[in-house]
């Protein structure tokens, strides 16, 4: 009973994670018109070092010499996956920019298995791309720069989870990321500050860039973390699986952003993708070696 009930609250976690993420980026996607995406990425990022620098106190355990090489590295690939999203969504709809974007963990995932299996799941992620790519034909086409900003931005995800795995065994998770968040910090801050100028200290702007820092970094994180202690791995993927949905759905919520039938269908495609991929890995982990 109590077990069921930990599992209970993973779930719960990851889902109330989930739905903090894309909460924060409709947040952010409001700041543009004021800050642009990438002064929107500098106070996002910089917030969020700070918070994890106060949570985790990451002094403690510095990395020493070379190992600093994977951290910053790390830390390079979370920069930018941060700004080219916040650039993607900049310009077409939050839950189209996620999905695409999804594709980088689900490279990682295909691209290390060898079974037959995976290829049907390359198929259907690879239907849902298609789907996506700009009918330049059309009036309500997608933003061709859209797309390929957010397909940057899941290369540099699966950038993000593999020097991650490599930092992550020098430290703890969270010390990872205060520490990768850090190195992302040191240039996006710049290049945020030359490119909103003075608007970026606004006391209007302060507030908002604070909520977006916690709802997409802090709270979130913080989630997972609950939620991978009951949980294990490969359910933790499986509901994460989920998120584009929840992004167009937040999308659509916070920010009006209606999508075609087509585009909800390449969504499903890609969360099918995902899904599989995920389910049959688990099966086949579940059987034992002979």
């Amino acid at each position: 009973m109590q077990q069921n009930k930990a599992v209970l609250l993973a779930i719960l976690s990851v889902l109330l994670a989930m739905v903090t993420i894309q909460s924060g980026a409709s947040v952010a996607k409001q700041l543009f018109p004021v800050i642009g995406p990438a002064g929107t990425t500098a106070l996002r990022v910089g917030f969020s070092a700070i918070m994890l620098w106060l949570v985790f106190r990451p002094w403690r355990h510095l990395p020493k010499g070379r190992n600093w090489r994977a951290v910053i590295v790390y830390g390079i690939c979370l920069g930018g996956m941060n700004l080219l999203f916040y650039l993607a969504i900049a310009r077409i709809p939050l839950g189209i920019g996620v999905a695409l974007e999804f594709t980088g963990p689900l490279a990682v995932a295909l691209f290390s298995s060898r079974r037959r299996l995976d290829l049907l799941w390359v198929a259907l992620a690879l239907g849902g791309i298609l789907l996506l790519l700009p009918d330049m034909r059309g009036v309500d086409a997608l933003d061709p720069v859209g797309v390929m900003l957010a397909l940057g931005a899941g290369a540099c995800w699966a950038g993000y989870i593999l020097f991650g795995q490599r930092a992550g065994n020098l430290a703890s998770g969270g010390i990872t990321v205060a520490l990768g968040m850090t190195v992302a910090a040191c240039f996006l801050v710049p290049i945020g500050v030359v490119s909103a100028g003075s608007a970026l200290f606004s006391w209007q702007v302060i507030p908002l860039a604070i909520a977006v820092a916690a709802l997409s970094s802090a709270l979130p994180y913080s989630l997972e973390m609950v939620a991978l202690k009951n949980l294990p791995a490969q359910s933790f993927s499986v509901l994460m699986s989920l998120e584009p949905a929840i992004a167009a759905l937040a999308g659509f919520l916070l920010l009006s952003e209606l999508l075609s039938l087509s585009q909800w269908l390449a969504i499903l495609l890609v969360i099918g993708a995902s899904l599989g991929s995920t389910l049959s890995g688990q099966r086949k982990a579940a059987v034992p070696a002979e």
